[in-house]
């Protein structure tokens, strides 16, 4: 059985972030409650200041199974390498010979590079081939 989890990120600007992840992963963002017609009118009901309203975004599977991702506004910037990253697919079979996924690599590259990402550089290490970028607030990431 597959337990679900969270995964949350810090963030100068969630909801910068949440877009960009969402590009990245084929995810989208969180929609209200369904009682709500907008996030805006459950931070109404809620009581939440108009200055509270920035702090969070999260993202959800577009129609499959995965995992809720949340981003949260923290005050201060980020200042070493990660020690978790997130391996995002190209949509290439990993199993296919390395010059074959090269191909799919490129093109999730370029998408991420025109969505705000930043190519850091490429390897290649026992038969395995990815890239290695970071996101809008330099958060370190593979696409394999």
């Amino acid at each position: 059985m597959h337990e679900q989890f969270q995964v949350v990120f810090d963030a100068e600007d969630p909801q910068r972030l949440a877009e960009f992840w969402a590009i990245a992963l084929h995810y989208e963002l969180e929609l209200p409650p369904p009682e709500y017609d907008s996030w805006e009118e459950f931070a109404d009901k809620m009581g939440i200041p108009e200055e509270d309203r920035d702090k969070m975004a999260a993202l959800v599977p577009k129609g499959k199974a995965g995992n809720r991702i949340l981003f949260q506004k923290v005050p201060e910037p980020k200042t070493a390498k990660n020690r978790v990253h997130i391996d995002v697919p190209c949509g290439v079979d990993r199993h296919l010979p390395k010059l074959e996924r090269l191909a799919g690599i490129e093109a999730k590259v370029a998408e991420l590079v025109e969505a705000g990402g930043t190519e850091v550089g490429s390897r290649s290490e026992w038969g395995a081939v990815w890239t290695v970028m970071a996101d809008p607030e330099g958060n370190e990431f593979c696409v394999v």
